[in-house]
């Protein structure tokens, strides 16, 4: 089985990548779980994984001509298969973003789980390519009008592509967000998961470079995250038929 998230959201700061983490590491107490950064541009999921001094990336594997293995760049990091992606801007500009497609097709032959910590714009080939390629799209929003205005952009893309909503997140949920998550409910193709609080436990994972189910698993937000993961349900898909599709997957042109 495997099935592709793409977990995305309108615009930067709204703590994605920290919830990729979560929601990878949630996941993996029943299913093996594969996590991509395919933040090729702003890239900083290998700060929150402590794998900043990560000798091969992402950005290693998307050089035309390259012999370097997908499995040199797949990390084994708190239960999860992580792939980082680099921060240099020589590595984003040597990259070709066609070709995370092979990247993604041989990552989901060995996985039940995969989760692309995508960009936050949609202004680019290697920024839409990872909601084209998910099955599913968790947008991640912090709870007001003008963000959900965003997340509701991002998903109008991916639906245009046929990748489905498998909810929204709130994030850095500083108070009663009621009227927002009802107005969520009715807008998104998917239920809410989860409201997770903004916390002092999220800050300090990511300054000790952990993720948070690993730094604070008895915090509130994980406990939220948690509850998210389950609200997930991941469906069973074929492995091949999976990987053939992103082999075959048309690379976007801009929005």
């Amino acid at each position: 089985m495997v099935e592709a998230f793409a977990v995305a959201s309108g615009k930067g700061g709204t703590g994605k990548t920290t919830s990729t983490l979560a929601l990878g590491m949630a996941l993996a107490e029943e299913h093996d779980v594969t996590v991509v950064d395919a933040d090729t541009g702003m890239a900083n999921l290998l700060f929150h994984a402590g794998l900043d001094d990560a000798a091969v990336t992402l950005h290693d594997l998307l050089v035309e001509g390259t012999a370097t293995a997908v499995s040199e760049a797949t990390y084994d990091r708190f239960g999860l298969s992580v792939v980082p992606c680099g921060t240099s801007l020589a590595g984003f500009e040597a990259a070709e973003p066609g070709r995370l497609r092979e990247v993604v097709a041989e990552l989901a032959s060995d996985t039940d789980v995969l989760l692309l910590d995508s960009p936050a714009a949609l202004g680019s080939k290697s920024a839409v390519l990872p909601v084209v390629l998910a099955d599913r799209v968790v947008v991640v929003v912090e709870p007001t009008i003008p963000a959900l205005s965003d997340g509701l952009k991002v998903q109008e893309y991916a639906r245009s592509y046929g990748t489905e909503t498998a909810g929204v997140l709130f994030n850095k949920v500083r108070n009663d967000a009621v009227d927002v998550a009802e107005q969520a409910e009715r807008r998104f193709g998917g239920p809410v998961l989860a409201s997770v609080p903004d916390s002092d436990a999220v800050r300090a994972a990511r300054r000790a470079g952990e993720p948070l189910l690993a730094h604070a698993p008895e915090s509130e937000p994980a406990a939220r995250y948690r509850r998210a993961a389950a609200r997930l349900d991941v469906r069973d898909g074929d492995e091949g038929a999976v990987a053939d599709r992103f082999r075959s997957a048309v690379v976007p042109d801009t929005p």
